[in-house]
């Protein structure tokens, strides 16, 4: 049996653009925007946010290996693959429950930032996570 290696590296793919890249769409570039839909606390709770980051990061470094081909040649191919997959669960997950049932002021500003947000999230660390786990050249 193949053991699949875990990357720290992949960890840190995830939380350290993803942080301040949350941070910066969801509290600076769109607050006016967010505070417009009226579904935000006054003061966010940043602790949080972090840690399901890192909770985030944790599953899919181990999941990566496990699903996706960490051949040298294919780590486009699965970094696409994973920011479908992920992508799209990430945004079913955060996206879809929380314009269900929470009140806001618009229901499609929400999506369409919401959207927008876990599209780049995903196109900026789908190739970093599959860049850690792209396998060494062979000598």
């Amino acid at each position: 049996m193949v053991q699949k290696r875990f990357s720290w590296w992949a960890v840190a793919a995830y939380v350290l653009p993803t942080f301040p890249l949350g941070y910066s769409w969801h509290l600076t570039t769109f607050r006016e925007a967010y505070q417009r839909l009226d579904l935000y606390r006054a003061e966010v709770l940043i602790p949080l946010g972090l840690a399901s980051m890192v909770v985030q990061a944790l599953l899919f470094a181990w999941l990566y290996p496990r699903l996706f081909d960490t051949g040298r040649a294919a780590w486009l191919k699965s970094a696409l693959q994973f920011g479908v997959v992920f992508g799209l669960l990430a945004w079913s997950f955060t996206t879809l429950p929380v314009a269900a049932k929470y009140r806001m002021t618009s229901v499609p500003d929400f999506l369409l930032l919401e959207t927008a947000f876990t599209a780049l999230q995903f196109a900026v660390v789908s190739p970093l996570i599959a860049l850690a786990y792209r396998e060494p050249r062979s000598n």
